[in-house]
């Protein structure tokens, strides 16, 4: 062979070797991450269908224990934004692995614990392994996949986590149901090691060669606020504290975030950089989107409640039930690229918003009487909406950020993104504990959870007012359009 044909081949080979490249980003690399969305997600879906089981094994009110969820919630919020700086510091696959350990500890430890107080403290811990598992897992994503690949890299990172909200139901039902809710921890451990093994196996140590100061003024400043905020939020209404308290750490709370306000104003590297608020895009998929996972976060406390303290299901067919939105979610997110082709990002997330705020809140309509094939082909559809717009408010945010600066606008996505979701539980336990005064009730009853239904689908309506005011050309290279 003459070495004009040899050249000639090894030029015909070459775009080959980089398409199977860019095939390996985008499905492998996700799928990788996937492991760890998988863990999340099945965690978060399992302790929400146990929590009345919890909740008597720890001789509480279920409603009280809603702490036990938003400690957590918490404990993202306040260990995200220093996310990015760590993993361009110590490299995305180090800190990836290190992040899923942790939280695979502290599963354990939760399975362990013996009193409420020790729960809701494993709980802040794993939600600390949390911070850094889901976020540095969507920088490598970003980071690996070609922009016009993105919204292809994000369905498959988000249907293996689909699965998630699929089999917890079933899991942590039948366990609570047949065994003990200590058991529902300890799933976490073999995908954990499955993660962390194909991670160190496939995944590139991703690091920025050079890394600014960390900003230790505004991180003290953002943690110490939103802890007391949260914290002041989720107890406002409860026996923990007493309201004096509770209200003196939302006060100080809200006084020290303001404080990080000022702050990251006149910083030049601030932890969380506000900067971003400024695109259109951003401002629609994190802060009008911030709304919507509010609404969609209370489902984590209500549905759960609805069915088993409501209806007197027991906690295996509470998840038979709830698996549906994720059935739903399941088979949507594949289709979502095809919508965003035809459709563009400024309707559906718009009008999709409407018409799942519409199916947050029928599910107030539910009775005890009510067949369970009607509650599962709304909770079907329900689900369907709410993955379209998840995919596509996720994908929106980055469509004018630039590759340099995806570490900090991940940092602050994922910050707004978890403390919505955290406060998505917390104002649908206040919504669910006025009505249950207003209603004159001793206990919960079912007809106490209708008007949390209804005021929580409003509350996710309100995030189609930034989708509404985007250009109508919003996000087109992203959805290939």
């Amino acid at each position: 062979m003459s070495s004009s044909q040899f050249s000639s081949e090894a030029v015909a080979a070459a775009p080959a070797q980089v398409a199977q490249s860019r095939a390996r980003s985008t499905v492998l690399v996700p799928l990788i991450v996937a492991c760890a969305f998988f863990m999340e997600q099945v965690d978060a879906t399992v302790i929400s269908t146990a929590l009345p089981v919890i909740a008597r094994d720890f001789g509480m009110d279920p409603v009280a224990l809603k702490l036990g969820l938003s400690s957590y919630l918490v404990s993202l919020a306040v260990f995200i934004p220093i996310s990015g700086w760590i993993a361009d510091r110590f490299g995305a696959c180090k800190v990836f692995c290190a992040a899923m350990a942790t939280f695979m500890v502290s599963s354990m430890l939760c399975g362990l614990s013996r009193s409420f107080e020790f729960f809701v403290i494993a709980r802040f811990i794993q939600g600390i392994g949390g911070a850094m598992m889901v976020p540095v897992g969507r920088i490598v994503v970003v980071r690996t996949v070609q922009r016009e690949d993105l919204v292809t890299a994000f369905t498959y990172l988000t249907v293996p986590a689909t699965l998630g909200p699929v089999t917890g139901p079933l899991l942590g039902g039948f366990i609570a149901t047949a065994l003990t809710w200590r058991w529902i921890f300890f799933i976490n451990v073999p995908f954990s090691i499955l993660g962390i093994v194909l991670a160190l196996r496939f995944i590139e140590n991703i690091r920025e060669p050079e890394v600014p100061a960390v900003d230790v003024s505004g991180f003290v400043l953002s943690a110490s606020g939103l802890s007391l905020f949260m914290f002041g939020l989720s107890t406002i209404n409860e026996r923990l504290i007493s309201r004096y308290w509770a209200g003196a750490f939302l006060f100080f709370g809200t006084i020290i975030i303001a404080a990080y306000l000022r702050h990251a104003r006149v910083s030049s590297q601030p932890i969380v950089d506000l900067k971003y608020f400024r695109k259109p895009t951003f401002l629609c998929g994190v802060g009008g989107g911030s709304f919507f996972r509010i609404g969609v976060g209370s489902l984590a406390l209500l549905l759960p409640l609805l069915l088993q303290v409501g209806f007197g299901l027991n906690p295996f067919q509470s998840g038979l039930l709830t698996c549906s939105s994720a059935i739903g979610g399941l088979f949507m997110r594949s289709l979502t690229k095809k919508v965003l082709d035809v459709v563009g990002f400024r309707r559906v997330l718009s009008l999709n918003a409407l018409l799942s705020s519409v199916a947050i809140a029928f599910i107030g309509v539910f009775t005890a009487r009510t067949s369970h094939l009607a509650m599962y082909l709304v909770l079907l559809v329900m689900g369907g909406l709410h993955a379209i717009q998840f995919t596509s408010l996720n994908t929106i945010a980055y469509a004018e950020i630039p590759d340099r600066e995806v570490s900090q606008a991940t940092s602050l996505l994922a910050t707004v993104q978890q403390l919505s979701l955290g406060m998505g539980v917390t104002i649908g336990a206040l919504f669910l504990q006025t009505s249950n005064f207003l209603q004159g009730h001793s206990s919960l009853v079912s007809s106490d959870f209708w008007p949390a239904f209804l005021a929580v689908g409003v509350v996710a309506a309100f995030s189609s007012y930034s989708a509404f005011r985007l250009p109508p050309t919003a996000g087109e290279q992203m959805a290939g359009r």
